[in-house]
Order: C-alpha cells, then sequence, then structure tokens
C-alpha cells in the first residue's frame, strides 16, 4: 500500500475544507488586540480571552455594518466563520458581524420589551395627550450637573426667559437612575405643579442609556397625567421612553424649542395687541366724549332754568298773541267786508245784463251776417241760372221763329222726315199757340 504525500499547499487546502465544513457561523466573545487597519479598508486583529487566542479578518463591506469604531481593548462579540489562510497555514476566523459585548443581551432585552409594550398599546398615538400650547410652567427631570440641562436652560432664556422651569434632579445613569425617573414623574404628578414634563439626558451608549428602557420607567410615562416630552440621548438615539412618551424631541435642545414660545413673535404680537387696544380705547372715548357732549346738551336744554325762560318766552308770546288779535280780527272782517263788496259789485244785475245785451247783440249780427251773406249768393245764383235759362229755353226759341212739331198721336217730338206718313195728324207749336194738321206730302231734302 503506497501511503500518499500531501504538498504544503494541499494539507492547508484540505484543512480549511474540512474546517469551513463542519463548523457553520458561530458566535464569540473576546477581547481585541493587535488590530491592524490597512489601506484596503479591512481590519486583522486577535481575539483573545485570559486563556487563549485566535486570529480573525474582518472585511471592509462587513465592518461598515458595525456601528462603531473596533479599538485594541475593546470587548466584542462576533458572529464568524471558521477558516484557515493557506497561505501562512494559519487558523482564523471570518467576521461577519461585530457588536459590543454587553450590549447584544440589552439589545435583546430592549426588543423584548418594545416588542411588549407596542402589544399592550402603549405606543399608541391615540393614547398620547397633546402639548400644551404655552405652558405656564415647565418641570424638568434631569440630572442636575449635565449637559441636557444646561442646554435646555441656555434655550428656554434665549426664546421665553419668563417662562419658569421646575428642576427635579435625577440620576440618569447606574442602578438607581430607573428608581429616581418613576419618583420624579410620580412627584411632579401628585404636586401638580407643571402642565409639561420634559425628560432628558445627553447621548451614551445603549447601557449608558438603559435607564430609559426600563419597564418601570415606561409604564409611569404612560400613567403620568401631565403630558412628557422625551428628549434622550442625540437623534440617532431611541429608547423605550421616546416610544411611549407623548412626544418625542430628538436632542434636550429642540425639546427646549419645540415647548418654548419665540419671545420676538410674541413681543411682535404683543405690541401689535397693544397699538390695536390703544386705537380701540382711543374709539371708545371719543365716542364717550361725544356721548358725554350730547348728554351735557341734553342735560343744559332740561335744566329748571332753561324750561323756566322758554316757558317765559311762550308766555310772552301768548300775550302778544293775546293783545294782537282783536286787531288781527278787526282787520280781518275789514278784508273780508271789502272781498264780500268787490263781490256785490261784481255781481250787480244791472251790470249783467248791459253785458247779456252786448252779447245779445254780437249774437244778432254774428248770426245774420252769414245769412244775409248766402241769400245775396242765392240772388245772384238764382239770376244767373234765370239768364242760362232763359237762354236755353224752347220759347226763345220759338220766338225767332221755330216750332216744335208732335206726332199728334202719342206726342212724339218730329225731328226727321222719316218718322212721318202721309195723312199722318201732327201738333206744331207755336209761341203763342198750337196749329193741328195732317201731312198731305213728304219731301226729302237731298
Amino acid at each position: 500500500m503506497t501511503t500518499h504525500i500531501y504538498s504544503v499547499s494541499e494539507l492547508c487546502r484540505e484543512t480549511r475544507l474540512l474546517l469551513e465544513g463542519n463548523f457553520l457561523t458561530l458566535t464569540i466573545e473576546g477581547e481585541l488586540s493587535n488590530l491592524s487597519r490597512p489601506t484596503s479598508g479591512h481590519i486583522y486583529f486577535t481575539l483573545k480571552d485570559d486563556k487563549a487566542q485566535v486570529q480573525c479578518a474582518m472585511f471592509r463591506s462587513q465592518l461598515r455594518t458595525a456601528g462603531f469604531k473596533p479599538d485594541n481593548g475593546m470587548r466584542v462579540i462576533l458572529k464568524a466563520r471558521v477558516s484557515l489562510y493557506e497561505a501562512r497555514g494559519s487558523f482564523q476566523l471570518i467576521a461577519e458581524h461585530m457588536e459590543a459585548a454587553g450590549e447584544g443581551a440589552l439589545r435583546q432585552q430592549y426588543e423584548a420589551l418594545k416588542q411588549k409594550l407596542s402589544l399592550e398599546g402603549l405606543f399608541e398615538q391615540s393614547n398620547k395627550k397633546p402639548l400644551p400650547a404655552l405652558a405656564k410652567k415647565i418641570g424638568l427631570i434631569t440630572s442636575s450637573s449635565g449637559a441636557a440641562v444646561h442646554d435646555i436652560l441656555t434655550v428656554l432664556k434665549k426664546r421665553f426667559p419668563a417662562l419658569p422651569v421646575l428642576i427635579y434632579p435625577v440620576a440618569v445613569q447606574g442602578e438607581n437612575a430607573k428608581n429616581d425617573l418613576v419618583t420624579a414623574i410620580e412627584l411632579a404628578n401628585n404636586r401638580k405643579d407643571c402642565d409639561v414634563l420634559i425628560l432628558a439626558r445627553g447621548g451614551g451608549s445603549l447601557e449608558d442609556l438603559w435607564a430609559f428602557n426600563e419597564e418601570i420607567v415606561a409604564r409611569a410615562i404612560f400613567l403620568s397625567s401631565i403630558p412628557i416630552m422625551s428628549a434622550v440621548g442625540h437623534e440617532v438615539d431611541f429608547t423605550i421612553a421616546d416610544f411611549v412618551a407623548d412626544y418625542r424631541a430628538p436632542t434636550p435642545s429642540a425639546a427646549a424649542e419645540t415647548i418654548s414660545p419665540d419671545q420676538d413673535q410674541w413681543l411682535s404680537h404683543f405690541n401689535y395687541l397693544a397699538a390695536e387696544l390703544t386705537r380701540l380705547l382711543t374709539h371708545q372715548l371719543s365716542d364717550k366724549n361725544q356721548r358725554l357732549t350730547q348728554l351735557h346738551h341734553r342735560l343744559k336744554r332740561s335744566h329748571p332754568g332753561a324750561q323756566m325762560e322758554r316757558q317765559a318766552q311762550r308766555l310772552d308770546d301768548c300775550q302778544a298773541r293775546f293783545l294782537q288779535a282783536p286787531r288781527r280780527m278787526l282787520q280781518h272782517r275789514k278784508w273780508q267786508l271789502s272781498e264780500l263788496t268787490a263781490r256785490l259789485i261784481n255781481n250787480n244785475p244791472s251790470q249783467q245784463i248791459q253785458q247779456l245785451q252786448h252779447q245779445l247783440t254780437s249774437y244778432h249780427h254774428r248770426l245774420t251776417r252769414p245769412i244775409q251773406n248766402r241769400l245775396q249768393q242765392a240772388r245772384i245764383r238764382f239770376t244767373d241760372c234765370n239768364k242760362g235759362l232763359e237762354t236755353l229755353s224752347p220759347l226763345a226759341t220759338l220766338a225767332r221763329g221755330y216750332s216744335i212739331t208732335k206726332r199728334d198721336s202719342d206726342g212724339t217730338i218730329i225731328n226727321s222726315i222719316q218718322q212721318l206718313k202721309l195723312n199722318e195728324k201732327v201738333n206744331i207749336q207755336l209761341v203763342d199757340g198750337s196749329v193741328k194738321t195732317s201731312i198731305e206730302s213728304l219731301h226729302e231734302t237731298s
């Protein structure tokens, strides 16, 4: 039987495949040492405890998800694959995820509590109380020596220094912090000195902010009858208190800006209101003065002395009218007598008879004149007609030697020989009589 002889590279490759095939991704905790950062962006380090150590590598793409900058002496938890670096034949771990040790367990507790309280409805928007439009007093629950209280007071002094602030000093980190926070919230609700509470502290790690992730703190916030504003950590930090609070501010300074009015705007508004009030008061005073003047005049007119003066004047007027009444009456009677006299003269019968005679004469002339004119015209026409009749009269023709021949039997006028017969009797009319004869012969004019 021939023994297989391995080359070094073959052995290393087989060992790597064996390690990677038998170990799935594992989680390991240890302390960082010998950390190096080449220009490639990858990091290489040793993970050790008090008894052993192992070489590790973490590539740039996975390092970006760490959320912090690894450094020597830092205790971390790795999710890694077991492998072998064939070039050196060295056993190593390839890290896929890294987080600071201690935060992993806290992060699990955080997520579990967050899910629990969310299912209970502590995060529901419908349960959140509105912030006051203008706070009368702010309650500030924070460390009396931290940066948060300084930032909040600085912003409030700048924006609205007249707004009072009542500080409830508490520990914001450590074992007693959660109890201090609950006690301060309950004390503020019992005293009811404030109409809004700000729960604040500066930034820090998850472990530093852990007091604001405690369940008893979350429930105290939820049960508070006073609206609570959470201003814990930096803008990227989220705690359970942020989700339960009625309002979450990204920073303590932002909380102070949110809850306080801008004094410049308020002063401008006050100046406007003052001007408007002055205008209204001036207008009302003017109206009142005008009304007072009117009342003064009315009072003056209604004064007994003024009334007596008016009555005295009226008495004088009545007296003058009384004295003048007979004179006016006599004058009136004289005027009536003159008017009646004139009317009597105008209505005298002799004058009326004279006027009627004149009218009758006028009517007689007007009536006879057209009759005489028409008679004269009729005489002239009669004369003209008589002359015309005389000219056209048959008697005039007969007087000149002419005669009229008529058939004796029927009186027909004969004006042609054709109308006559022999022995026919005719009647001849002359100017002074007639002759009856018969036709003895007929001779027609050629």
